[in-house]
């Protein structure tokens, strides 16, 4: 039987989904496109190049969802 430090609780073992930007389970691919395309725009004004070309690129990907292509 694993021991547990003083004071920890059974919760202590769960890990929450730390990324904030990360699409819910159930969501559908064009909720996730706009999303991501949302973040990528807003980071994009705010001056963060790096970030929003992540956002724009995780976009990419359920765009090409959408349309049915891999390439």
């Amino acid at each position: 039987m694993p021991t547990r430090q003083p004071g920890s609780t059974a919760f202590d073992d769960h890990v929450p989904r730390t990324n904030a930007t990360q699409p819910r389970r159930g969501s559908s691919a064009r909720a996730s496109y706009e999303r991501y395309l949302a973040l990528a725009k807003a980071k994009a004004l705010a001056g963060d190049r790096i970030e929003a070309e992540r956002y724009y690129q995780h976009a990419e990907h359920y765009l090409r969802l959408i349309t049915g292509s891999a390439a």
